[in-house]
């Protein structure tokens, strides 16, 4: 069954300017600018603000199904990381595993790249240039 209008909000944060055009979300803060397209998803972004004048986003899905209607949570979380991203920024951690032929590796060139020896069984050594950048 479909619902008429299913609605959900989200405060923004200080600091923090979002442009919404056509469902691209423009996201600015202290550590720079990230942009996303929403344009997949059956949804309305409008920038309000409330009672006590902070800005609010609401997100508006019509006439939508079960999945229309969860999508607008997930957008919200997207946005959200967003904030997150433009704030706090991410710190990504990789980790090296193997099945059977164990793999060195060794950062070299002062931090600036990374060289793995064994993959897979191989005898050349093979260089990833630049990932510390």
């Amino acid at each position: 069954m479909k619902t008429v209008l299913s609605s959900d909000s989200m405060e923004i944060p200080e600091g923090i300017t979002i442009k919404v055009n056509a469902k691209i979300l423009e996201v600015e803060g202290p550590r720079g600018k990230l942009v996303r397209d929403f344009k997949h998803f059956n949804l309305d972004f409008q920038l309000t603000t409330n009672e006590e004048g902070k800005n609010i986003l609401k997100i508006d899905s019509w006439f939508g199904r079960r999945k229309t209607t969860a999508s607008i949570r997930t957008a919200i979380s997207h946005v959200e990381n967003l904030i997150t991203g433009v704030t706090k920024g991410y710190r990504y951690k990789m980790r090296m595993v193997y099945a059977h032929f164990p793999i060195n590796a060794s950062i070299t060139n002062s931090n600036k790249g990374i060289e793995i020896r064994n993959f897979l069984g191989e005898k050349r050594v093979i260089f990833l240039f630049p990932f510390f950048v």
